[in-house]
Parts: C-alpha cells; structure tokens; sequence
C-alpha cells in the first residue's frame, strides 16, 4: 500500500498539466485578479487567495480521475486485481494520492498572499485554513474518481474540466457573491464548492465553519463517494 501511494504520487508531480493547471494557474489568476487596477483591496487578497486555494485544491483533486482513466486504457487496472491489493485499497490508495498532490496547490496560494500580497493572519488561521481546505478537497477528489472509473480517458478530462470551471464559477470562488444577483447567490448556497470556500473564510475572519457549509459538504461527500463506488464497481464488471 506505500508503495503503491509513493509510485502514484510521484507520477502526479511528475505531470507538466498538473504542475501548470494545479499549481501555476490558480496563482498567476490569483495575482492577477488582485493586482489588476490597484488600489486598497486587502479584503479582497485575502477573500480571492482563499479562492483561488480552493479552486487549485479542486482542480487538482479532480485531475485524479484522469490517471485512473489512463490507466484502464493501458490495464493497470487489471494489472492492480491480480496483486494481492484488495478493491477497497486501491480506491483508497487512489483518495490518499490526491489528498497528497492537493497540497502543493493549497501551499502556493497561500504563500503568493502571503509573501507577494502581503496577506496577514495569524499563525494558527495559516495552519487552520490549509488544513480545512485540504480536508475539504476530498468531496472532489471522489467525483474525479468516479468521473475516471466511469468515463474514458479523453471524456474524463472534459468532464473534470467542465466540473471545475462551473463549480467554481458558481460557488463564487473567482468573482464575490456580492457580484451575483440574488436568485444565483442562493444556488451558490448549494454548491459544494461554496461551502469548501466558506470552511477558508470563516478561519480567516476568526470564526469556526458554520454548521450549514458543514452539512452540505458532508451532503455532497456522500453523494461523489456514492458514485465512484458504483462507477468502479461498474469498470470492475467491463474490465
């Protein structure tokens, strides 16, 4: 099972799509966004780096689902059932790996607010929010997973594409909520990256994760992990 984790994670990082959609993107959008106009915005760096975190925690989570896809294309899959690794492990296995790759995405938004914008918090609101929101990123990680075991290849990557984009876009991690009409702030509620963002900015304002974005991303927990475990169960029946 270690070996297996360190073998995964180290093909992750050895990505360039990780690398540049993961962890360069969310924080050139990140110093972009807030460095475009000027003026005295702190609210603002400290609210968008805990987007732009949030969106390049999800992207990466997401992107797992695109090594399981690539690997039923070549059988690893197959390769992987007739180890001694029981079905369970290799999922297991598979979450651990994104939970592990989420982080650099996390580290290098939070250090660009800190270090370039001049984001201050204290010490325990650093550990806090990368902690929240790293747990916090499992959610997708399950979706990518079950986008991979159900999907091929080329679909997947779409699909985890299109996932990210419009979640993010719809929880209010690229723009504020303030910015949308009423009607949209209230499906943003909703949404699970909404909530994943909230778990960020409460740390950040002092205050503990509301029990509402607690429940809904337990919510939505429940529902991806349900679909990757029948979306596995399903590729184990085609492979």
């Amino acid at each position: 099972m270690r070996d297996y984790l360190l073998l995964e994670t180290r093909r992750t990082l050895r990505d360039p799509g990780f690398v540049i959609g993961g962890i360069a993107m969310p924080v050139l959008m990140y110093l972009l966004f807030t460095n475009l106009g000027g003026g005295d915005i702190g609210d603002w760096k400290t609210g968008s780096m805990i987007g732009m975190a949030a969106y390049g925690a999800v992207g990466s989570a997401l992107n797992t689902g695109g090594g399981v896809a690539e690997d039923r294309a070549i059988g690893w899959l197959r390769q992987l059932r007739v180890t001694p690794m029981r079905p369970h492990q290799v999922v297991v296995g598979r979450a651990l790996t994104a939970s592990v790759t989420v982080l650099p995405a996390i580290a290098a938004v939070l250090a660009a607010g800190g270090l370039v914008n001049g984001v201050r918090l204290e010490a325990w609101q650093w550990a806090a929010l990368a902690l929240l929101l790293w747990l916090g990123s499992v959610p997708f990680t399950l979706l990518g997973l079950g986008n991979g075991y159900r999907l091929t290849g080329q679909t997947t990557g779409v699909a985890n594409m299109v996932a990210n984009l419009g979640l993010s876009v719809l929880g209010g991690l690229w723009f504020p909520l303030a910015l949308f009409p009423e009607w949209l702030r209230t499906v943003s509620a909703y949404t699970p990256t909404n909530r994943f963002a909230e778990l960020g900015t409460s740390v950040a304002t002092g205050h503990t994760p509301p029990p509402g974005a607690i429940l809904v991303l337990t919510a939505w927990l429940l529902a991806f992990g349900a679909y990757a475990v029948l979306a596995y169960r399903r590729s184990a029946g085609n492979n």
